[in-house]
């Protein structure tokens, strides 16, 4: 007969919250309880728990066994708590030393063998450790490569409960060691030859794209300034073809930002074992059938949704007016502030979304409508009921919508095209410029200027500034389309290396204007 606790963790929205496993054993009738608000998958943990001892070769306690999960208000969720609960029940039983799991948090799925099973969460659960005062985490095996992500804690992997048990016993737990020169290296900086080379090696590259200079640009700017861009054009015009491209311009992720994206689908659950940390900044495109919770996550346990997933990289909505209209208004706050916060009954949870939103369309059902060689047969009525599945205050987020035109056959034979490496290099430039501008403020690109800063780094001379303000009149922009407009110009002088807004930076950013929102190109 005795009692032990276990330090476990779970995770709740992307934060981890330490987790007690209290494990009793009294005298009475053989019953094995698990309470602490446990979930469907928790509280089977009693079988797999059960069958693992008895099948690791070790005995498992006959009388009354109680395992509490503390805090008792918070549920819990997944299988992770298998390990820690059978290691609570053998430490309260005397086979493993009461003090052996001193300050070390234990993860990890239980077969009923006694092999564990790898784990989804494990990089925040880890963080969390660190932040609390532990030194070390056991892990499952297959996880050990991304805990150890996470400097300044052991990190203990095991293959099976035989295996941890003995350790224990010994008072040598196993540590986690690189096999190779690539996890050696993780904690140094990313680079760009590091960060993007494989995408750019089998993905889409600029160079691949004939013609549509006016949609590179366009892609160029939005990505020098984490803007939201719109392509509207004829079906097989290039329109995917270009979004897909659009990552391989994208400046190189920080070592923090790989490590935030990576944690994010650890959460998720669709990290890939064998790639530890993620190099490449996200590209998303769901499918237009996709729910609003898909889009920005939720559930009875909040998971991030592709918003989410997208953080720091791309969201690519491919027949934009397709989505449900529901769906695509979940849209609208997460494009202001960056973030998306899901209520539910157990609690509210923030998820980041800091996204480029790339989305394209037809510019009428038939998709004709722009094309000089066939005949739209689309009404005037049809297309303004094609176009209003898109609201006004969504296309107001969306700061550059430019038309994409199919392209005549000889233009494939052109092969003076520029490849993405070299749009690439003054894409970072430019991050680069705004990244030293905004180190005082805490921000890193000129799409998160908000209104406070905006009047701070956006001065314009008093004769551009009355063009602006007349342009601005003329299209009948609002407010937000003003100050988005105008954060393009900045973005167009930082490629320029120009530390001042000038005229010629303002029309530009005017004409990715659209007839899509019944405006007018701006006289220049």
């Amino acid at each position: 007969m005795g009692f032990a606790f276990v330090s476990a963790a779970t995770v709740f929205g992307l934060e981890a919250v330490h987790v007690e496993v209290e494990a009793d054993i009294s005298k009475g009738l053989p019953k094995f309880h698990v309470v602490g608000l446990p979930d469907t998958a928790t509280s089977e943990a009693r079988e797999r728990v059960r069958s693992a001892i008895k099948n690791s070769g070790l005995t498992f306690p006959r009388p009354v066994i109680t395992v509490n999960l503390a805090p008792a208000s918070l549920k819990k969720h997944g299988a992770s708590y298998d390990l820690p609960i059978a290691l609570g029940i053998l430490v309260a039983d005397g086979t493993i030393p009461p003090k052996a799991l001193d300050r070390i948090l234990v993860l990890g799925e239980l077969a009923l063998d006694g092999r564990i099973r790898t784990t989804t969460g494990i990089l925040p659960c880890v963080m969390m450790a660190k932040k609390t005062g532990f030194t070390g985490v056991i892990v499952p095996e297959e996880n050990a490569r991304e805990a150890a992500l996470i400097e300044g804690i052991l990190v203990h992997p095991v293959k099976d409960l035989r295996a941890i048990v003995q350790a224990l016993n010994d008072g040598i737990l196993p540590l986690y060691t690189p096999p190779n020169e690539l996890d050696s290296s993780l904690h140094l900086p990313l680079t760009k030859g590091d960060v993007g080379r494989e995408f750019r090696k089998s993905g889409t590259d600029f160079a691949d794209i004939a013609g549509q200079s006016q949609a590179k640009r366009a892609l160029e700017i939005a990505a020098s300034g984490g803007h939201n861009v719109l392509l509207i054009g004829s079906p097989g015009s290039g329109k995917t073809l270009l979004a897909r491209a659009l990552p391989g311009i994208l400046p190189p992720l920080s070592f923090d930002e790989a490590l935030e994206i990576t944690a994010i689908h650890s959460v998720h659950g669709s990290l890939d074992k064998d790639e530890v940390l993620l190099r490449d900044r996200p590209f998303r495109s769901p499918h237009h059938s996709a729910s609003g919770v898909a889009l920005v996550g939720g559930g009875g346990n909040p998971k991030p949704g592709e918003i989410t997933l997208a953080h720091r990289g791309v969201l690519f909505l491919d027949e934009f007016p397709e989505f449900p209209r529901r769906a695509l208004e979940h849209l609208r706050q997460p494009l202001e502030e960056g973030r998306v916060t899901v209520s539910r009954a157990a609690g509210s949870v923030a998820f980041p979304a800091r996204f480029m939103l790339v989305a394209a369309m037809n510019p009428c059902p038939c998709g004709y409508a722009f094309d000089q060689e066939r005949t739209c047969v689309c009404t005037d009525f049809v297309k303004e009921r094609y176009r209003q599945k898109i609201s006004g205050p969504l296309l107001d987020r969306i700061d550059l919508i430019v038309e994409v035109p199919r392209l005549p056959l000889s233009a494939f034979s052109d092969s003076s095209r520029e490849s993405s490496q070299a749009v690439c290099d003054r894409v970072t430039r430019a991050r680069e410029i705004s990244r030293t501008r905004y180190e005082s403020v805490g921000i890193s690109t000129n799409a998160e200027l908000g209104a406070s800063t905006l009047k701070h780094f956006c001065i314009l001379e008093p004769d551009d500034l009355a063009y602006f303000q007349k342009a601005a009149e003329s299209l009948r922009l609002s407010a937000r389309a003003y100050t988005r407009i105008l954060k393009v110009a900045r973005t167009i002088a930082d490629l320029n290396e120009n530390p001042a807004i000038e005229r010629g930076h303002l029309m530009e950013a005017l004409q990715f204007r659209s007839t899509l929102t019944g405006d007018n190109q701006a006289d220049s």
